[in-house]
């Protein structure tokens, strides 16, 4: 049960029914959004077989603070955005997908958030897509997760210069999800800003076809 700030959070879908999909996208928005946003991507991905969950962060902000700020100042809303995005895997696991074929995608905020879950919970995931994030705490935090991601398909996009995600925390990203054992493509732009651009959209595509392809039976 989610307890704290997103302990009453909605969570809105689209794409295919959970009974019916293959596979299971949990998607993050990004801080002051809105579910509906991150789910537009849906569309442009166009990958068929997907069901799309976006969990609603309250108050639109997973957390208060930069994802980078000391992590004890990020809580209780950490903690609570954590538990919140457990139970929506579950919700897709008890559907009948298995986690092999869930894919955790958000950006921004919800790029850190999806990004932090998979390193907590490492196991074989159907993906990540982290769209300018990171994982999350001050520079120097020990990570020293458990478990093993198993060659979990993982794609990064990133500006070079994004003013919020520094290019240093998406390679300490790459390195630690890589040494997790998952396989991870690192893609860093020059100039695209904070934003999604088509390049990126092909890398998660990439991800998603993948998952659905995937023959784990």
């Amino acid at each position: 049960m989610v307890e704290g700030p997103h302990a009453d959070a909605q969570v809105l879908t689209t794409g295919a029914s959970l009974d019916e999909a293959r596979v299971a996208v949990v998607a993050l928005h990004g801080r002051g959004a809105m579910a509906r946003s991150v789910l537009g991507l849906a569309t442009e991905l166009d990958v068929s077989d997907v069901a799309w969950l976006g969990p609603q962060a309250a108050g639109n902000t997973w957390y208060p603070y930069s994802f980078m700020a000391d992590t004890a100042n990020n809580e209780p809303h950490l903690s609570s955005a954590l538990e919140l995005v457990d139970e929506t895997v579950e919700r897709a696991v008890d559907a009948g997908i298995p986690r092999e074929r869930v894919v955790l995608l958000g950006f921004s905020q919800g790029a850190c958030l999806a990004s932090e879950y998979v390193a907590r919970n490492a196991s074989r995931f159907g993906g990540l897509v982290a769209f300018s994030g990171g994982l999350i705490g001050p520079e120097g935090t020990p990570r020293e997760y458990d478990g093993h991601l198993d060659g979990t398909p993982v794609y990064l996009g990133c500006d070079a210069n994004d003013p919020h995600i520094p290019k240093e925390r998406v390679h300490e990203t790459r390195d630690v999800l890589s040494d997790l054992g998952a396989d991870v493509t690192e893609q860093i732009f020059e100039g695209m800003g904070h934003t999604i651009i088509p390049e990126e959209v092909e890398g998660a595509r990439d991800v998603l076809v993948s998952a659905v392809t995937d023959d784990d039976e």
